[in-house]
């Protein structure tokens, strides 16, 4: 790989997250030391089938935000919410907009939707240590938990 291309990994089918919805995964990424370090993230679609991705961390207390009753967003589903403290937050810009943790934001993450794939870009994740099968099979293998 080039310094200007950018890594790409399959999350899932773009499809298996419904419009309006959501979705957390737990991934596990590569540090800058090289460790593997958990990277739970959440992904949203929009009715209008824009994908927004970001890390699952409230900015206030590192908690989930699907923690407690496991939905990402308020009861009109217009804004994503922190469970703990509800926190409010922006669907398109991950900012706060009510809460203890007022002006910060969702760190986001890079999608991009390619061939029908939901693919997570610019993070090392750990790959799984399964052997290949077919010696020509570039493809790789990471390992995701959906929640």
């Amino acid at each position: 790989m080039t310094s200007d291309e950018i890594e790409v990994f399959v999350i899932c089918a773009a499809a298996d997250i419904e419009r309006g919805g959501a979705r957390s995964f737990s991934l596990s990424r590569i540090d800058e030391a090289g460790e593997s370090r958990p990277f739970p993230i959440m992904v949203i679609r929009t009715h209008d089938n824009d994908y927004f991705g970001y890390a699952n961390s409230c900015p206030h207390d590192g908690v989930w935000l699907n923690i407690g009753g496991g939905d990402f967003f308020t009861p009109d589903r217009g804004f994503l919410k922190c469970g703990r403290h509800g926190a409010t937050f922006e669907i398109d810009s991950g900012l706060c907009i009510d809460g203890p943790c007022r002006g910060d934001s969702l760190r986001p993450v890079a999608l991009v939707v390619v061939g029908g794939e939901l693919c997570l870009c610019g993070v090392r994740l750990v790959e799984d240590d399964w052997p290949m099968h077919d010696d020509d099979d570039e493809t790789m293998d990471i390992m995701i938990h959906p929640d």
